[in-house]
């Protein structure tokens, strides 16, 4: 009973150390991408093509809007048939689903663009981490932006050693 005792004694003890023994860190991702330059300019491109897209479906919907004025103009004076009408007025609304459509894609578009622009930074920053995780003994190592940590001690943040390595 005692070897018995002794035993789990030993045990519970060699794992508490083991326990002592890892190293945790954290880093606060949102932080650190902000203050990359690739993400600036990922975002002033994104936000580029966001633009040039928005323009275009803003002069669709501009285009639209000035064919179905001139079209109630024309049913107003009496100038177009009734049947004319009804073929023009078909023909606006199926403009009006391609306007739609468009803007589906649009972001579609976006959501590619912003994978394509961020995903080799997102990429780049995780093997950072990796390299000073690995380089500082560091067990494990949380991401305080995705608020999943609850307590952390601020020696601990390797947000700063991670920038250092990406410059």
């Amino acid at each position: 009973m005692k070897k018995t005792l002794f035993l789990t004694l030993i045990l519970l003890l060699s794992a508490v150390g083991a326990v002592q023994a890892q190293k945790f860190g954290y880093c606060n991702s949102l932080a650190l991408m902000s203050e990359l330059p690739e993400v600036k300019q990922a975002d002033s491109d994104l936000q580029a093509f966001q633009t040039q897209l928005s323009k275009r479906g803003q002069e669709m919907v501009k285009l639209l809007q000035e064919s179905a004025g001139e079209l109630e103009r024309k049913k107003e004076n009496g100038i177009i048939s009734p049947k004319d009408y009804e073929t023009q007025s078909a023909a606006l609304q199926e403009e009006q689903a391609k306007i739609a459509a468009y803007e589906q894609d649009v972001y579609k578009q976006l959501a590619e663009k912003r994978q394509k622009l961020y995903q080799p930074i997102i990429d780049r920053v995780n093997n950072a981490m990796k390299e000073v995780a690995t380089e500082q003994g560091y067990t494990m190592v949380f991401d305080t932006a995705s608020s999943i940590l609850i307590y952390a001690d601020e020696s601990q943040d390797v947000t700063k050693l991670v920038l250092d390595k990406l410059k």
